[in-house]
């Protein structure tokens, strides 16, 4: 599915403090409701959310309000407009604790908890990371899409390290890094099943898919999506699970939750992916019972981005940090390890 943003005109186009989103049903769609729809591509867009665009005749389908239980069909043009507060008001600073571990004049070193989201965005306008840093540092260098300090990114369920820039030059110097590919990043994960190889490299394009917007997928033969390549070692293996360690050499969006996932090894409770799902094992009560307690201790995909490596962008030395696994994620292999020792597979 494109996004097509030049077809019909945009009633809502020199208003500010909107958000416009814009969607081409494929071809093979069948009708589903239009407010399913667009929570399938909409990230944290509620049902509640949606209701409210339909009432205020914010959601268009060939240029002509519907109401949400719309069905869209193959070939619909859907567009939605969403009412946010002014651009100002996401980059309010906000006190709160931040887990540093490390700062210098030029950089700090960040240990982010698992369900901070990084930036503002639809349906996260405060208790971001970046309202944060701006509590604490009245001004931080912009990167390319004009947000303070961020040279890369983490996803709001994933925890672990992440430099910020505090100056133009450390942002400059430390963004080339990570596009040259000369810094280093290894994430640990727990995922689904046995991996047969003790290790590997994943790669394939990674883009939208086109049937569900809020995933990414793999493309192996390139024809959409960016170059992604994830290096992967086995740590454990722990019978129905496998806790491995994955070295980024690129840095794409999703990227080792969809490599992960292509090669057959869905990160444990990756929900978006289909994780939460009891992908492997017994269909024995007392099994799915021990998984959904899991799931409980750790209610998030199972990925922690453990070390980070780069060059200072002054002192010019390299510099490594590693921040240890996060209680929810060891208490949860911990289960599976002492599951694993009392069980033969």
């Amino acid at each position: 599915m494109e996004e097509d943003k030049t077809l019909f005109p945009d009633p809502f186009e020199d208003v500010q403090g909107y958000e416009h989103f814009s969607f081409r049903a494929d071809p093979g769609q069948e009708p589903l409701r239009v407010d399913k729809f667009l929570m399938n591509r909409i990230e944290n867009a509620t049902r509640n959310k949606i209701q409210q665009a339909t009432k205020s005749g914010a959601i268009q389908v060939n240029g002509v309000a519907v109401k949400s239980n719309y069905r869209v069909k193959s070939g619909d043009h859907v567009r939605v407009v969403f009412s946010h507060p002014p651009h100002e008001n996401l980059l309010t600073p906000e006190a709160m604790e931040l887990q540093l571990v490390y700062e210098d004049d030029d950089l700090m070193v960040i240990n982010k908890e698992a369900g901070m989201v990084v930036h503002p965005g639809h349906g996260n306008y405060s208790g971001t990371l970046i309202n944060g840093l701006l509590h604490h540092f009245e001004q931080l260098p912009l990167n390319s899409s004009n947000r303070p300090g961020l040279v890369h990114r983490i996803d709001k369920d994933t925890s672990g390290l992440l430099v910020v820039a505090k100056t133009d030059f450390a942002m400059a110097e430390l963004a080339k890094q990570f596009q040259e590919k000369t810094s280093s990043r290894r994430y640990v994960a727990l995922v689904w099943g046995d991996v047969k190889e003790e290790e590997g490299t994943i790669e394939g394009h990674i883009g939208r898919h086109p049937k569900n917007r809020l995933q990414m997928t793999v493309f192996p033969d390139g024809s959409s999506g960016k170059t992604g390549i994830t290096h992967y070692k086995v740590i454990e293996r722990l019978g129905y699970v496998t806790l491995v360690e994955c070295h980024l050499e690129t840095g794409r969006t999703h990227q080792i939750r969809a490599h992960m996932k292509h090669i057959g090894h869905t990160l444990f409770n990756d929900a978006r992916y289909g994780g939460d799902a009891i992908l492997k094992g017994t269909t024995f009560t007392k099994y799915k019972q021990f998984v959904q307690n899991c799931f409980v201790v750790l209610p998030r995909q199972a990925l922690h981005a453990q070390t980070l490596g780069f060059e200072h962008p002054t002192q010019k030395k390299w510099m490594d940090f590693e921040a240890p696994i996060p209680d929810d994620m060891a208490t949860a292999i911990e289960k599976w390890r002492a599951y694993a020792q009392h069980k033969h597979f």
